[in-house]
């Protein structure tokens, strides 16, 4: 399989434009998009509009502010900005976009050893930053060669093999990692919307199971007309000035 796995484009429009434009020369067997469509940009339509649409297999599960937008939640925990963002969404939302974001299947997504996630497999809330969380995930896992995530905004390469030894690196810029045999892995692709590792490009990568790699991909895009249409929307501005330092 060779797949092109998307997370957080969070309602960013123009980061997801300039992702697609980066990679409309490749071929996928899948289109995954690990969940969080919408949430703290200002563009939730258009974004909803382009996935829906976008060519090829599609394997989209949901992010915890794709369930508040849907109205399936009432978002009390999360921080003022993002609740007032995820429930500004809820009013613009069209009835097919509406209706998309509360098709979306609940992680975890088993596809052969695969399996899709937004959080974590327990809970598509739950963050996991440390290599003792994602060693503890992937040994309740076995059966999995890949786990996918998001959540965090952060590009991460976790992995363990049979004797229980753990790593994990953040990736840096654009990098191809080699999937070892010896070992199993838990991979975050980054924020195609909003960064977090103070890299404000967005990020995506390209999952290929033949190969056994994955390459990461950091993507520029206008970042200011992205903030601008945030503030032209009332959002809270703290939403699109972090997009420019990608934090």
């Amino acid at each position: 399989m060779r797949a092109l796995v998307l997370s957080d484009i969070h309602s960013n429009r123009e980061a997801l434009g300039a992702v697609l434009s980066r990679v409309r020369r490749k071929s996928f067997d899948h289109i995954i998009c690990l969940g969080d469509f919408v949430g703290y940009g200002a563009e939730p339509n258009p974004v909803l509009d382009t996935m829906r649409e976008v060519r090829g297999r599609k394997l989209f599960i949901r992010g915890n502010h794709d369930r508040v937008a849907a109205g399936i939640d009432d978002g009390l925990t999360f921080n003022p900005p993002a609740r007032q963002a995820a429930l500004w969404t809820r009013d613009r939302l069209s009835a097919s976009n509406r209706r998309f974001l509360n098709s979306l299947v609940v992680g975890p997504v088993a596809i052969d050893d695969l399996l899709l996630c937004h959080g974590s497999p327990h809970d598509e809330d739950e963050y996991v930053f440390t290599d003792h969380h994602a060693a503890q995930i992937l040994l309740e896992h076995p059966a999995s060669r890949v786990i996918l995530h998001g959540h965090t905004h952060l590009p991460v390469v976790f992995s363990i093999d049979d004797q229980r030894d753990v790593g994990g690196e953040l990736v840096r810029g654009e990098q191809t990692v080699k999937l070892l045999p010896s070992r199993r892995y838990l991979i975050n692709p980054g924020s195609v919307g909003q960064p977090r590792d103070r890299d404000p490009r967005a990020s995506c990568a390209i999952l290929d199971t033949t190969r056994m790699t994955v390459q990461f991909f950091r993507v520029p895009y206008d970042v200011g007309r992205a903030r601008a249409a945030i503030v032209r929307a009332g959002l809270p501005s703290s939403l699109g000035d972090r997009l420019s330092i990608g934090s």
